[in-house]
């Protein structure tokens, strides 16, 4: 494996706190990126929003203005985490598709694969830069672009169930499913166009839980528990 694209979710940066940062958590992640770069791996990052914004509250609030806010919540996530991963020796990189004055530096293939090959870890905030894309889509278009190998998503749940397991405690995980199974039950291991997206080119999705002990190294050295999603 050579390069994987990370999807953290908001709500698993929050921790128990449910919103804004968990920093023993975020620091947790940071020690494990670490160490796939030492094994000669580059690592690219995607956050969700959740723990600022989750999408229009009211309908005082035009859906076009709800998401140009949750793109800025990713874009200061995307900050404070990759901050946290240069305290413990990493070089970083935030990328946008739109201009953030001096905070970041706007997307482009090239540039992000100049990154990789300096070593650096390379976030890839504001989601698609437009309305009515979520994060997920933002994942599986920056994957594709920069060639990934496999999206690691880091959730709070640990895998894709045949239904929701907070509600149902019956629900049966899958240790592997296709995505056009994951397409034709509707489980939203990503939405539907990331999904079509992961279809059309191919790439697969390993989907687990964040807060289980070492689970992105143990994902990518093969000691994998969650949910591998197939194309």
């Amino acid at each position: 494996m050579r390069r994987i694209l990370l999807k953290l979710s908001g709500e698993a940066l929050a921790g128990d706190k449910k919103t804004g940062f968990d920093e023993d958590t975020v620091r947790g992640v940071a020690l494990q990126v670490k160490q796939l770069l030492d094994d000669g791996i580059q690592v690219g990052i995607v956050t969700g929003g959740g723990n600022f914004w989750r999408g229009r509250t009211s309908e005082a609030i035009d859906r076009v203005k709800a998401d140009q806010i949750g793109m800025l919540a990713t874009v200061m996530n995307c900050i404070y985490v990759s901050e946290i991963f240069r305290s413990v020796g990493m070089k970083t990189a935030v990328l946008t598709p739109f201009e953030c004055g001096s905070f970041t530096k706007l997307f482009s293939k090239d540039r992000a694969l100049k990154y990789f090959e300096k070593g650096m870890v390379v976030f890839f905030a504001g989601g698609t830069g437009h309305p009515y894309f979520s994060t997920d889509t933002g994942v599986l278009l920056r994957a594709v672009e920069v060639e990934a190998d496999v999206i690691l998503l880091a959730k709070s749940i640990d895998g894709v169930y045949d239904s929701d397991p907070k509600i149902n405690p019956a629900a049966r995980k899958y240790d592997e499913i296709h995505i056009d199974d994951v397409i034709a039950e509707n489980l939203q291991v990503v939405d539907m166009t990331a999904s079509i997206l992961a279809r059309e080119n191919k790439m697969p999705m390993w989907v687990f839980g964040l807060n289980e002990e070492n689970s992105i190294v143990n994902a990518v050295r093969g000691k994998f528990s969650g949910t591998k999603v197939t194309v």
